[in-house]
């Protein structure tokens, strides 16, 4: 059986950046996830999934050397943030921090892709193209993986995504539940120059969303019922296309679609992050409604936040400072997370109903908040992580 400092079961964007920042503080790693991030084509058409990077994220992937990389492959950064809704609108600027971007737009492959690079630099870490198969016996973190390998860690962390196996043989339960809507994201090519801005259109049958990319790509998001998600996921582009056009507003520029696919909204939060000698991060902690595109924000901060309860390797050799580190690390992200979470459930709730006084006093919100001043500068922090 190999041995480790800290097993990461889960090598994608969060658990890549996980063991990547255990890595630099001199742990031995072991890094378990059977989908290796794709070669990176420079003519390559963009990835589908997307996601919007903090500015505390950014600082995260320069600490862990994986943001050059990023900048040499594509990065969309954006100046301008909007949320409007029947001309009551709420305008964010870079300007008012002030800051150069209020944050990136980037494909989430090329997220993993870059993490991967480094990683493979690392002479502390070792990859299994393979996956969890199951616990050699419960309350230990001796594993068997899917190709055979039998590998053991003082630390074992999961970060194998809201679908986590190793929460699952952990025996940690969740909450959470599906929203009724679900959420078409469709990759376009635009006909105008590349854009500063990521706005979001909220409308009764759900909001809608325009996340710049680069060289003109974009994707467009759109939340409604899933029975109209599935019939607009199955339509001919120019039909779709003619969709798309008759729905969103009028800052949407003409545009060629590329490609198209469809994902559920839900939100769990498991009842625990920590049992025994192991440990959850991201997705496989919580998910969160997309609405403002903190999922993966979120789980950077955790790690962000394991490192430091890790940095001091006297955990090695004590079981009891494990303990109270991992104690410390859910202590603090479990009520961030939870805020986040309930942040984004009552803008959801609060903008999916067409209740006459809620819907007078969201519009009368937006406006005050065009004109907020102070209170807009330090929302605007928040959500950048500064």
């Amino acid at each position: 059986m190999q041995k480790f400092d800290v097993m990461v079961i889960g090598g994608s964007m969060t658990g890549a950046a996980m063991a990547l920042g255990l890595a630099r503080q001199n742990y031995s790693v072991a890094v378990v996830e059977p989908h290796m991030p794709a070669p990176f084509a420079a003519d390559s058409v963009p990835d589908i999934r997307v996601s919007a990077i903090s500015a505390a994220s950014r600082t995260l992937l320069e600490q862990l050397g994986a943001w050059q990389s990023l900048e040499a492959m594509r990065v969309c950064p954006y100046r301008r943030l909007s949320v409007w809704e029947d001309g009551a609108r709420t305008d964010f600027t870079a300007e008012d921090i002030p800051a150069r971007q209020l944050g990136h737009i980037i494909e989430n492959s090329l997220i993993q892709r870059a993490l991967y690079e480094v990683l493979q630099q690392s002479s502390r870490v070792k990859w299994f193209n393979a996956g969890l198969d199951c616990f050699v016996e419960q309350n230990t973190n001796n594993v068997i993986l899917t190709d055979g390998s039998e590998i053991s860690a003082a630390l074992l962390i999961g970060a194998d995504g809201g679908h986590s196996k190793v929460r699952q043989q952990l025996g940690i339960g969740i909450c959470g539940w599906q929203y009724k809507q679900q959420a078409l994201a469709v990759s376009v090519k635009t006909h105008a120059p590349q854009q500063d801005i990521t706005w979001q259109q909220f409308v009764p049958s759900g909001p809608m969303a325009f996340l710049p990319l680069y060289d003109g790509y974009a994707s467009l998001v759109w939340y409604h019922q899933a029975e109209q998600i599935q019939w607009l996921k199955a339509l001919s582009d120019s039909d779709l296309k003619t969709e798309i056009k008759q729905a969103f507003p009028a800052e949407l520029m003409d545009f060629d679609i590329l490609s198209r696919a469809s994902f559920p909204l839900s939100r769990q939060h498991a009842s625990e992050y920590v049992t025994n000698n192991a440990v959850l991060i991201g997705d496989a902690a919580h998910t969160i409604n997309p609405l403002a595109g903190q999922g993966l924000n979120l789980g950077f901060k955790d790690v962000a936040c394991l490192m430091t309860e890790l940095e001091d390797k006297s955990w090695l050799d004590s079981a009891h400072q494990l303990g109270q580190a991992l104690t410390r690390y859910e202590r603090k992200r479990r009520p961030d997370n939870l805020l986040m979470m309930s942040a984004m459930d009552v803008i959801y709730k609060t903008f999916s109903t067409e209740i006459l006084p809620v819907t007078q006093l969201r519009r009368l919100g937006l406006r005050l908040a065009q004109h907020a001043g102070p209170l807009k500068k330090q929302v605007t922090r928040y959500a950048m992580g500064i």
